[in-house]
């Protein structure tokens, strides 16, 4: 079985406004980097964009894949199994309300459930060359969102991984800024 990573992330300036997502595909040593954006959409649809994309960019089922996302809406609906009870209950919520950006979400779920996917929680934003950066602390975090299963050296490269995501998500905004 194949191993991928995907790291991934959405942006948005204005909500709705400008977007652009980013989706980097590691397997074997190689690296594949994916990324778009729209003209009006919100910080949410990126976000699941970018794995959807991802996704659809894999070649055949069946991979086992391990999604790094500094979405807690994305990780979170997976880890906490969030859409099964949308599932159950219509796409709707746990306050009776539809599920926002069902489509999208119906479009993932079809996605993950071919493949072993697990998804881990990454802190965004994170300034990699500041002084002032607690990285133990920040690893400590990472640790009590996904496990203990990674060193600090791993936290450290799906940090890097994150914030060049990151940086290519925005890079959509700006292509999709009116002009």
């Amino acid at each position: 079985m194949k191993h991928v990573d995907i790291y991934t992330d959405g942006a948005c300036s204005g909500n709705p406004g400008p977007g652009g997502w980013c989706a980097i595909l590691e397997y074997q040593g190689r690296e594949k980097m994916i990324s778009g954006g729209e003209e009006s959409t919100t910080n949410n649809r990126m976000e699941l964009t970018a794995v959807i994309e991802a996704l659809k960019a894999l070649k055949s089922p069946g991979q086992t894949i391990q999604i790094f996302t500094d979405s807690s809406y994305v990780a979170n609906c997976f880890r906490e199994k969030w859409y099964e009870s949308w599932e159950q209950n219509r796409w709707r919520n746990a306050a009776k309300k539809s599920v926002e950006n069902q489509e999208l979400w119906k479009e993932l779920l079809a996605l993950v459930r071919q493949h072993d996917a697990r998804f881990f929680r990454v802190k965004g934003h994170v300034n990699l060359n500041s002084k002032n950066t607690n990285f133990d602390a920040l690893y400590e975090k990472f640790l009590q969102w996904n496990g203990a299963g990674f060193s600090f050296e791993d936290f450290k490269y799906v940090t890097e991984m994150n914030h060049l995501a990151d940086a290519l998500a925005n890079r959509g905004i700006d292509e999709n800024r009116p002009r």
